[in-house]
């Protein structure tokens, strides 16, 4: 039997690795937004490289693992294409925000995510609604209102606002149908289930959007989908074999913030003292939310 210091060193050692693991999973996940910047495309050829890419290398991870892939009865087969829709839905609208603004408005707007998910679990799970919740909500979208600057049609940070609000709301509804999957899959299973979906669901469309991508895309989309989907996937799942729910989403709020300096850092993309203000008030309203007790928001980590 190893010394009760040596063991205690021990798991105090796994749990800072799953703690760098998590937060390298938040990092890849926020630096995600900034390929809808580079990758000289439209988005739903984004999204289809991307689940495409994705469903292949976690295809792999899993035959590695040689586990046998659960599959799921009449009415999870209905729940898992409801999330390959919401996915391509959530992901074609979060590129989309930043094709049209910036990854600053694109990342916050998509932020309220968690709100929403939280503002819907009473009527998904028939759990006691929380005025909380409520105030929390009605506190992202005063951030996300902060935001915009012109409330035109045509202004170009309202559309991107707008478009992120689909994108985090469509992700909360992904995220509550997730938590009633994973009581019987793994998440791993879910990733590579749901994206393969995506990937199906899209390839009859391919003709409306198909452009023929230069090597340089065709290379940026691989790396989006390897390391920036699948591999993110890897670490977030591992981080949750040694770290709370509540923890890994609580850290899950500084994808924006990564994502915000990455895009200062690499596009010249600063974010106006208005566009700061408004991500602090949606960050607050995430953070208050993760930290109501009994908040266990299960999501198997879809999103970007």
């Amino acid at each position: 039997m190893a010394p009760v210091g040596k063991s205690q060193a021990g798991e105090g050692a796994g749990r800072a690795q799953d703690l760098v693991a998590l937060h390298g999973a938040v990092l890849l996940f926020g630096t995600a937004g900034l390929f809808g910047k580079w990758i000289a495309a439209g988005p739903m050829l984004i999204v289809f490289g991307r689940v495409v890419f994705a469903a292949l290398t976690l295809g792999l991870l899993l035959a590695a693992r040689r586990k046998g892939l659960k599959l799921p009865a009449r009415r999870g087969w209905w729940l898992l294409g409801a999330c390959g829709v919401l996915l391509v839905l959530h992901w074609a609208a979060f590129f989309h925000s930043i094709q049209v603004s910036t990854v600053a408005v694109g990342l916050l707007a998509y932020a309220t995510a968690p709100v929403f998910a939280v503002l819907l679990e009473p009527f998904w799970f028939r759990e006691p609604f929380s005025l909380r919740s409520l105030l929390a909500s009605m506190l992202s979208l005063a951030g996300v209102a902060l935001l915009i600057a012109r409330w035109e049609l045509g202004d170009s940070t309202l559309q991107g606002a707008s478009w992120g609000v689909v994108a985090g709301s469509s992700f909360a509804v992904l995220s509550l149908i997730n938590r009633e999957l994973r009581r019987e899959h793994d998440a791993a299973e879910l990733a590579f289930i749901q994206d393969g979906l995506a990937a199906m669901l899209l390839l009859p469309l391919l003709p409306l959007f198909w452009e023929q991508p230069a090597p340089r895309d065709m290379a940026l989309l691989a790396v989006l989908g390897v390391v920036f989907t699948a591999l993110a996937h890897g670490l977030y799942i591992q981080a949750l074999r040694g770290v709370r729910v509540r923890m890994a989403t609580l850290v899950s709020t500084m994808e924006p913030v990564y994502g915000v300096a990455l895009a200062a850092l690499l596009l010249g993309e600063i974010p106006s003292p208005r566009t700061i203000v408004g991500g602090v008030l949606i960050l607050a309203a995430v953070t208050w939310v993760t930290l109501k007790p009994g908040t266990e928001a299960e999501t198997g980590k879809s999103g970007p």
